[in-house]
């Protein structure tokens, strides 16, 4: 068997697996749920759920990856005792990153489309509702759309088919320091203007009396909720990473160190965002269409504007493009691992899948638009969202974490043994905590999650709780089903 390709360095491995989980969730949603549930205050329970949450499942994924050498198709197949069914969680997560994919790189379009406008001076001297028609007429557009939907597939599968070291780290890890670095300048530069302490003020002092008036199981399952998905974890792309992993150092440390580089990104964003808001009066909730309408504008009332409005679009693309080169490599690596194709192949024929199952987003803003999955005002990318944040992420989550625990699966000594193989900080949470306090909290995350989007859909909110019940008695299938047999690990 042909040796595992391993990152180059620890750095590399750090800032490729942040970039993963660095998204367009960091930029607005963080900031918005921020503001709205009472500044630090939320800021301070988000934390706490990033070390009960995300960091131990994170770990979990990197571990699995690491001992099996695998992408999530066959690392569970690797790992499992012969008769179980953990096997299947690995199509799940084969689905999940096309699943991904098909509506995340015509996001990552609109961001370059929004860059080559700001390089190009569009937004100079526009009125705030022709800025808006901006938006409007490139969704309107489906040549426009699929156009940089295209250029997205191509860039990223172009860092691809380079190798991991020589592409996917060396020009990830040059892209993740200049958004670091872009995302500080911007920051300092909204910092400066009128009306912009009142923001820091609103976004970093505690406000408990606001996070009450939200209701505190609202702030603490939104602070639990977004410690989770922020991580982008349940579909395996930490896996992979784990598996170009070495032996040299232990899995928590870095898992730590990934999270505290997304963890960062998001607060930064924070500084930029709701700062910005209050100086131009305008509603910090206003979703992506903050990112798309509201902040071009504030740039182009700014002195300077253009030139704050491409290195905020810069840092953008690269947080969006980061996500899809990783994704990308996680994709080749199945196709390596299920069929032994080259690395060239792999991205040749992915470069033409991508882009075809990517064109029903791209067209569901426009040729597609009659097609409203849940009603008026949604489309083929919330359709797609929601099958993969409010399926795949979780219950691909809750799979991984038994499976590292359960003895008729990969079973906790050997998960143990290989999480903390090498230098670094050892894995610090019980067992029993990992095997039913984690899974509970996960499964109670995904069924109010389908209580909560059936409400706001109009919907009947039993339905949703019912169909999510009924999707965690099939993931039980996958998590106990086994042979009589069947020998366990431990």
């Amino acid at each position: 068997m042909d040796k595992r390709e391993q990152f180059g360095s620890r750095l590399g491995f750090i800032l490729v697996s942040a970039g993963c989980a660095v998204g367009l969730g960091n930029v607005w949603k963080f900031p918005y749920m921020a503001g709205q549930y009472g500044g630090a205050a939320f800021i301070l329970i988000y934390l706490a759920f990033l070390v009960l949450l995300g960091i131990p499942v994170m770990v979990a994924e990197f571990t699995v990856g690491r001992g099996a050498q695998k992408s999530i198709v066959k690392a569970f197949k690797t790992l499992e005792p012969k008769g179980t069914k953990w096997h299947n969680a690995g199509y799940m997560g084969f689905v999940g990153n096309y699943m991904l994919m098909m509506f995340y790189t015509t996001v990552a379009g609109w961001l370059l489309y929004y860059l080559y406008k700001t390089v190009a001076g569009a937004f100079n001297g526009m009125a705030p509702e022709e800025v808006g028609g901006v938006f409007g007429g490139m969704l309107s557009s489906g040549s426009t759309l699929v156009f940089w939907m295209i250029v997205t597939v191509l860039l990223s599968f172009g860092v691809c088919v380079l190798g991991l070291r020589k592409g996917v780290e060396q020009i990830t890890k040059v892209m993740m320091i200049c958004l670091l670095v872009l995302m500080l300048i911007v920051a300092a530069r909204v910092l400066m203007l009128p009306g912009a302490q009142e923001g820091l003020k609103y976004y970093l002092v505690p406000d408990f009396a606001r996070a009450a008036s939200q209701g505190w199981g609202n702030v603490i399952f939104g602070a639990m909720s977004q410690a989770f998905f922020t991580l982008s974890l349940g579909i395996g792309s930490m896996m992979v990473m784990g598996s170009y992993l070495g032996k040299d150092r232990s899995i928590t440390g870095e898992a730590i160190n990934v999270t505290v580089c997304d963890t960062f990104v998001a607060i930064i964003a924070g500084l930029i965002v709701i700062p910005a808001c209050f100086a131009f009066g305008v509603d910090v909730g206003a979703g992506p269409g903050l990112i798309f309408i509201t902040l071009p504008n504030i740039f182009n009332t700014i002195a300077g504007g253009q030139l704050w409005g491409t290195l905020f679009f810069i840092f953008m693309a690269f947080a969006a493009l980061s996500t899809v080169i990783a994704v990308f490599e996680n994709i080749i690596a199945f196709a390596m691992d299920l069929w032994g194709w080259t690395r060239q192949k792999a991205v040749g024929i992915n470069i033409i899948a991508i882009t075809i199952l990517s064109l029903p987003c791209a067209l569901g803003f426009n040729v597609l638009a009659g097609f409203v999955p849940f009603g008026p005002g949604s489309g083929v990318l919330d359709l797609e969202d929601f099958i993969v944040s409010y399926n795949l992420l979780p219950l691909g989550s809750l799979i991984v974490m038994s499976f590292c625990v359960q003895k008729y699966g990969w079973g906790w000594n050997n998960f143990i043994k290989e999480a903390n193989t090498g230098i670094g900080a050892k894995f610090m949470y019980p067992k029993f905590y990992i095997q039913w306090v984690i899974p509970a909290v996960v499964a109670a995350i995904f069924v109010k999650g389908y209580y909560d989007f059936f409400l706001s859909q109009g919907m009947n909110a039993t339905v949703g709780v019912v169909i999510s019940l009924a999707l965690l008695a099939v993931t039980g299938y996958i998590m106990f089903g086994r042979n009589k047999d069947t020998i366990p690990n431990e």
